[in-house]
């Protein structure tokens, strides 16, 4: 048997369609016997190939108990290899150790052009992490991503910015990814209205079995509404800081400035988490004085007294 007409029956097999045993003989320059011959030889390397009866017949990979190896081309193995490589800082729970895994295992049987690919391109790479970051579940990621596609109603837990909780019957549209967080794009039955619910804020996420009919979509990106509802959504926290800083060298990330003096500034600034609103000013490289809110001074307080423990010897 031939190790490369194997290979080649596999890789036609891969592509998502039903090959005819006569169209498979003809691409690989066979007879139909060899080709039923070798898709029993790929049935006993753990490899699903479903056959159809007629007068033609049909081969097609289908889903299996079992992940067995993937044939991939140079263009595929690198793609993937990159994508390993991202899902490892992204804030899904236990996937970072997975990708890890994962590369490692694709890594080692790379040849060593595509390894040297991969591998410059991970040397020259870093990642900004930005702030703190709650963690998906992945089950129920991917619970979400089946409601979706299957345009199936879903009931689930959510907790909003104000900490309230709330039980939600929507049809789910999209799942967008920004950077290290994950939203919902669905349509709120009980509300009669769009919304956008962050999933790491979801809970208990039950497919109820009930499809729906798409409706009219408020934006036809799916990313432009998420974005204009951040920005058009009123943060949890807003913050009033003098910084000892001449407005003109304030960092405008911080926020919205406006001199106090020539020595100081003060600085309004909103985040939907006091950590976030922390991060920014501690890091900021210069003093301040919080004037609201008071939980930010709480937390300010807090987290100087875990510092300052942190550094006794």
């Amino acid at each position: 048997m031939s190790a490369a007409r194997l290979l080649a029956l596999l890789s036609l097999l891969q592509t998502p369609r039903e090959w005819p045993g006569s169209e498979l003989a003809r691409r690989l320059e066979v007879s139909p016997r060899t080709v039923r011959r070798d898709v029993e030889r790929l049935r006993d390397l753990g490899y699903p190939v479903e056959a159809t009866m007629g007068a033609e017949g049909g081969y097609r990979l289908v889903a299996g108990a079992a992940m067995p190896p993937l044939l991939l081309d140079d263009e595929e193995a690198v793609a993937i290899a990159v994508g390993l490589r991202a899902a490892a800082g992204q804030a899904v729970e236990g996937i970072e150790e997975a990708a890890v895994r994962a590369l490692t295992k694709l890594e080692r049987v790379l040849p060593s052009r595509l390894r040297y690919r991969v591998g410059t391109l991970g040397a020259a790479t870093v990642s900004l992490v930005t702030g703190i970051q709650e963690v998906v579940d992945p089950g129920q990621l991917t619970q979400i991503a089946a409601a979706v596609t299957n345009k199936e109603r879903l009931r689930f837990a959510y907790r909003d910015n104000n900490k309230e909780d709330s039980k939600r019957h929507v049809e789910p549209y999209r799942l967008v990814s920004a950077g290290r967080r994950w939203y919902l794009v669905a349509f709120d039955l009980e509300r009669d209205d769009w919304r956008v619910f962050r999933v790491d804020r979801i809970a208990d996420s039950l497919p109820t079995g009930a499809r729906y009919q798409p409706r009219e979509q408020p934006e036809k990106d799916p990313v432009a509404f998420v974005t204009s509802k951040l920005y058009t959504s009123r943060p949890t926290y807003e913050a009033v800081v003098v910084v000892d800083l001449p407005a003109e060298r304030v960092p405008r990330h911080l926020g919205e400035v406006e001199p106090v003096d020539e020595h100081r500034s003060r600085v309004r600034a909103a985040a939907d988490t006091l950590e976030w609103l922390a991060f920014r000013f501690v890091t900021a490289g210069c003093e301040f004085t919080v004037e609201q809110p008071p939980e930010l001074v709480d937390y300010l307080r807090e987290l100087g007294g875990r510092v300052g423990r942190a550094t006794k010897v």
